[in-house]
């Protein structure tokens, strides 16, 4: 006998489907909605435009930890829900195949996604959130060339005040410059430019080479005149200002790897505080993987509606249900942190009352004949909309009149 019957590769048709949109649609939205702000703060800091790029690539993972248990969730509800509406779930269930044994495929496909978000929480997204640090701090720092500004007055080195007018070309040509120059002894010089462009120097990563055209110097010495010279190119050498390195990978609980974290919250040697909060952020990564395993059973109890109805309630209740339940967690974890609470109740007690609420919930579709997790709020979403609708008929009618009374 085969493991995968064909009623098995019918499912994984079914579930693989929707999950995939439904991840890649999920991942986007919070892509998009990242994107816009970073475009903001890069314009807002002078910085190249493929930065944001590399910076959405460093969110990926964060965004895929999230997006993951959704799409699963929800392919596996749409599934049994086409199921259900097309009454093929009775069929199947009236030749003896469990709810348990159609979960058969979903469950193997639930590990298998569990352990790809094991290892993005764990070892992939602490790396691209410390790289995702680094990329903020040279942008503001000027180490991606993010600290000149057109049309604003910008210092270097505490003796160079430089004013750029225009940028054209990707910032290879530059036009309407001038620039303030001091020195030790009191000389300062006065460059106005038409236009110009920096050049590297090889070897001297430290120090560019501003090349200028069309211009003149106003040369200022204490106890001396003034003297103006004209040019028709002039090299002035600039000191780049030093950019201190980024800190080591470490310097939050989130950029450790799980045995890290482990290793952190085992160590006496360290402050208590800061062994609680690895502890917390262990046990947030740990019931946020392991409750992938019972989304499964919450898809299936929430896909069945009631006999002779298309609802689609128990679409609404899980994605309320999956994003209350993640920002109780984040919850739970910065409580922990505090200290206020033992991170294994804070992170574990949430994880505990889920899971036997799901239990519960496919319990009641699974075993109980004609039993529904959601009856009554099946039954008061309908009084609802039939309240809604008489409400709208009545308006549309107009009000009634009362008939007119005989008059002898």
């Amino acid at each position: 006998m085969k493991f995968f019957s064909a009623i098995d590769r019918y499912i994984f048709r079914l579930v693989l489907m929707p999950m995939v949109g439904i991840f890649l649609l999920a991942a986007s939205l919070l892509i998009l909605d990242k994107m816009l702000r970073l475009f903001d703060f890069v314009a807002a800091e002078g910085g190249p435009v493929g930065v944001v790029f590399r910076l959405l690539a460093n969110m990926l993972p964060e965004y895929a930890s999230l997006a993951i248990p959704l799409g699963l969730m929800l392919g596996i509800l749409l599934a049994f829900r086409k199921l259900a509406t097309s009454s093929e779930l009775d069929v199947m269930r009236a030749v003896g195949l469990s709810y348990t044994r159609l979960l058969r495929v979903p469950l193997i496909l639930t590990v298998v996604m569990a352990g790809a978000n094991l290892a993005i929480v764990g070892y992939l997204q602490p790396l691209s959130r410390y790289y995702y640090e680094e990329l903020n701090y040279e942008l503001k720092s000027g180490a991606l060339g993010a600290s000149i500004k057109v049309g604003e007055f910008t210092t270097l080195k505490d003796r160079i005040a430089l004013r750029i007018d225009e940028s054209q070309d990707d910032g290879r040509k530059l036009i309407g410059i001038f620039a303030r120059v001091a020195d030790k002894k009191g000389q300062v010089l006065s460059i106005s430019a038409r236009q110009g462009q920096f050049l590297a120097l090889q070897g001297q990563p430290d120090t560019i080479i501003f090349r200028l055209i069309d211009g003149q110097i106003i040369q200022d010495e204490p106890g001396k005149v003034s003297r103006v010279l004209t040019f028709s190119r002039h090299d002035m050498p600039i000191d780049l200002p030093e950019v201190e390195k980024f800190r080591q990978r470490g310097g939050k609980d989130r950029e450790y790897l799980l045995p890290e974290l482990l290793r952190l919250s085992w160590n006496d040697a360290l402050p208590k505080a800061e062994r609680v909060s690895s502890l917390a952020n262990f046990n947030y990564r740990m019931v946020e993987v392991i409750m992938m395993l019972m989304l499964p059973f919450l898809a299936v109890a929430l896909a069945i509606p009631p006999k002779r109805s298309t609802s689609a309630l128990g679409v609404f209740v899980s994605i309320v249900m999956v994003v209350a339940y993640h920002k109780v967690n984040e919850y739970a974890q910065d409580v922990a942190t505090l200290g206020r609470v033992d991170p294994w109740i804070a992170l574990w007690g949430p994880f505990v009352i889920f899971g036997i609420l799901i239990a519960w919930m496919y319990y009641r579709v699974a075993y109980v004949p004609g039993g529904q997790a959601i009856g009554w709020l099946e039954t008061a979403s309908g009084r609802l909309v039939k309240r809604l609708k008489s409400l709208l008929r009545r308006k549309r009618r107009g009000p009634i009149l009362p008939a007119p009374s005989d008059v002898h």
